[in-house]
């Protein structure tokens, strides 16, 4: 059957405004905010989220005003995206130097460096594989034609902005009443420990003693987990969910009851809860990381079709291009690739020489180097295919990137480099190979969306170029703010698949694996397979984060849930249902942003009180005399877990109640 002719919704003989100043300064702007905010939640949530729809809403109402055409709000989109996902990459991995211990602090020249040169790798390897992969009718971008769709309703006068603006007002109060450097009135979460009657059970001839309970723990009074779940919807939050129930209330429990003597550790310093905690960081943790392992490698394995086809399909594509010669549409123009191959070229220069300050080896550096320049490339095809089928949010950047770290850490075990410059070494390379692979999907859903709007293909590459140098310059003071105030690695910014990364590295390289551990996890990942549980690498991360985390995140795949049943029970129409869920996924997006943002300027200012030794208005003498009324008047020792609860009840009414007048409108 013959194909329907494609055409865009900008024709190709249009002479619209495109890459301007001000489509290209807006987009920074927002690649810097949005940046920084996924870099808060990927840190405390191991999960972040496509930054193409709210940047797609707010390009549309601020260019409105200065008369923006629709192909300069894609510039600025496009341009504003690359912030998430070059921090999506980075997050993932940099933050390992610090949980590793090579670094006692996020370096900046080092830290900017790796996103800089994997981004821009990440743009120049997606315009080689763009018309194979974009122009393919049978990946079905979902994502991409959602922003699309935004894009060309915000044409008729619908924007979107005021749901997200809204959304990040009210979030943004919440956190400053909820994080401990604001004026925190209200908890993150409450917790107890129950325990239970001992047990004695007789083990070869002898009575045994042993003991245990279970730790009960409320979920996150997250606005932005709360979104993020709503976003992911309740499969992808259950399973989540799942691998927490698995983890704290099925393993927590069993590693204390089978260790009776860690009861000498509860004393006046230390309660159930304490223990507790150590049982799941010490024990439970390397458990998890070891099912990540064998997860992730299950998941390249199932998609080995999709890398030979996409990387098989890169290379048709260039010979094509070779042999055509014909004067070709603006629609079909790409940076040359020439140029590209010697961009590449000369950027391995620099990258030689930041693997050499690492590994402090000239042969290990050049072996890194050439690692990480083909892996690069066909790490981009696999990314870019993956968001082709299921849209940026979903793709699996940390599996391809665990496969680069153990591919390098062997080969420089193998020519004798190790210690703390090896881990560092095989660092950078996941550094390069995530940021790379994190461009690389967000890129090509990008051009997507551009190719269905009708966008040139190389004025949104140099608007991805240019974002990525500013990103890159810029997003490291707010992760290294963070780190500062509520430090990488621990339960307030767990990190968690940057901490998988130190663990490898270290365990591989610096040879400190918990090894009994980690292959028990191996084991129990090759248990879910055989069973053909849905998503090993999901229930992994839901025991490695914590238990109020994941439950934060199911209450939102909960509520979006209730969403889909009530749009059922109406007949909503597929026109309808859609209006519904965008509704709740820009309200969401804007939960996330507030949350996430009041949360990266506290660390900020907490960061400046440091320095200057000037406190700041949260620690005012105002503030204590608003928690004393507070307590005062309602009456009990702790009103947060009070309020943290009616947090559910009013986004409850924002991700059901809002959409569903959005659907009749």
């Amino acid at each position: 059957m013959d194909k329907t002719e494609f055409k865009p919704f900008v024709p190709a003989d249009s002479d619209l405004k495109e890459l301007t100043f001000k489509a290209v300064f807006l987009g920074v702007l927002m690649a810097v905010v949005l940046g920084a905010a996924n870099a808060y939640l990927g840190m405390k949530a191991g999960l972040t989220v496509a930054a193409t729809f709210p940047a797609a809403v707010v390009a549309i109402a601020a260019l409105r005003g200065f008369k923006g055409t629709i192909l300069e709000e894609n510039i600025a989109r496009t341009t504003a995206s690359v912030g998430e996902a070059l921090v999506a990459g980075a997050i993932f991995t940099i933050p390992a130097f610090v949980i590793s211990g090579v670094w006692d602090e996020l370096h900046y020249w080092e830290s900017t460096l790796i996103m800089l040169i994997g981004g821009t790798l990440g743009v120049l390897f997606v315009t080689i594989l763009r018309r194979s992969l974009v122009e393919e009718a049978d990946l079905p971008f979902p994502e991409s034609v959602a922003a699309a769709e935004i894009v060309k309703a915000g044409q008729g006068g619908q924007t979107g902005a005021g749901a997200v603006f809204m959304s990040m007002g009210l979030a943004t109060l919440w956190e400053l009443f909820k994080n401990s450097n604001g004026i925190q009135l209200i908890s993150d979460y409450t917790r107890d420990y129950y325990i239970l009657a001992k047990s004695k059970i007789d083990m070869l001839g002898t009575k045994m003693d042993f003991g245990g309970g279970f730790l009960a723990e409320s979920p996150a009074a997250s606005p932005a987990l709360t979104g993020v779940g709503f976003i992911v919807g309740l499969r992808v939050s259950a399973v989540l969910f799942a691998g927490a129930v698995l983890g704290w209330l099925v393993l927590v429990p069993l590693g204390i009851f089978m260790n009776p003597s860690l009861a000498n550790l509860v004393n006046g310093t230390h309660s159930w809860i304490d223990v507790a905690e150590q049982v799941w960081l010490k024990q439970i943790r390397p458990f998890a990381v070891g099912t990540m392992i064998i997860a992730a490698f299950y998941t390249l394995y199932k998609l080995k079709d999709s890398l030979f086809a996409g990387i098989g399909k890169a290379v048709g594509d260039i010979r094509a291009k070779k042999t055509k010669e014909r004067d070709i549409s603006r629609l079909e123009i790409d940076l040359d690739f020439k140029k590209i191959g010697i961009t590449i070229l000369v950027i391995a220069i620099p990258l030689y020489y930041l693997y050499e300050y690492f590994s402090r080896s000239i042969g290990g550096a050049l072996i890194l180097t050439l690692v990480m320049v083909i892996l690069g490339f066909l790490f981009a095809a696999v990314a870019g295919y993956l968001v082709g089928l299921v849209g940026s949010s979903n793709n699996p950047i940390s599996g391809l990137t665990l496969s680069s770290l153990l591919i390098a850490a062997i080969l420089l075990v193998l020519i004798g480099v190790t210690g703390n410059h090896g881990v560092m070494a095989v660092l950078g390379v996941a550094g390069v190979v995530c940021t790379s692979a994190g461009i690389a999907g967000d890129m090509t859903q990008d051009l997507k969306v551009g190719h269905i709007l009708g966008g040139t293909p190389w004025k949104m590459e140099i608007a991805e170029i240019i974002g990525v140098i500013a990103a890159a310059t810029i997003l490291v003071f707010p992760m290294m703010a963070m780190d500062q105030v509520y430090h990488i690695g621990s339960p307030e910014l767990p990190a968690p698949q940057a901490g998988l990364m130190a663990l490898m590295a270290k365990g591989i390289v610096g040879g400190q694996m918990s090894w009994p551990l980690v292959i028990a996890g191996m084991i129990f990942a090759i248990g879910l397979i055989m069973i053909n549980s849905p998503s090993p690498m999901l229930i992994a991360v839901g025991m490695y984060l914590p238990f109020h985390s994941t439950a934060a995140i199911f209450m939102g795949g909960v509520i979006r849930w209730i969403l889909e049943v009530i749009l059922k029970k109406r007949g909503a129409t597929k026109e309808e249902r859609t209006k519904a869920e965008n509704k709740g996924v820009l309200i969401s997006s804007g939960l996330i942003a507030g949350e996430a943002l009041t949360a990266v300027i506290l660390a900020f200012i907490v960061l400046g009180e440091r320095l200057s030794g000037i406190k700041h208005l949260f620690h005012g003498q105002q503030v204590s005399a608003l928690k004393n009324f507070a307590i005062t008047k309602l009456g009990v020792e702790n009103p947060s877990a009070i309020a943290g609860m009616l947090v559910f009840v009013a986004l409850l009414y924002l991700l059901v109640s809002m959409p569903l007048k959005a659907s009749k409108k």
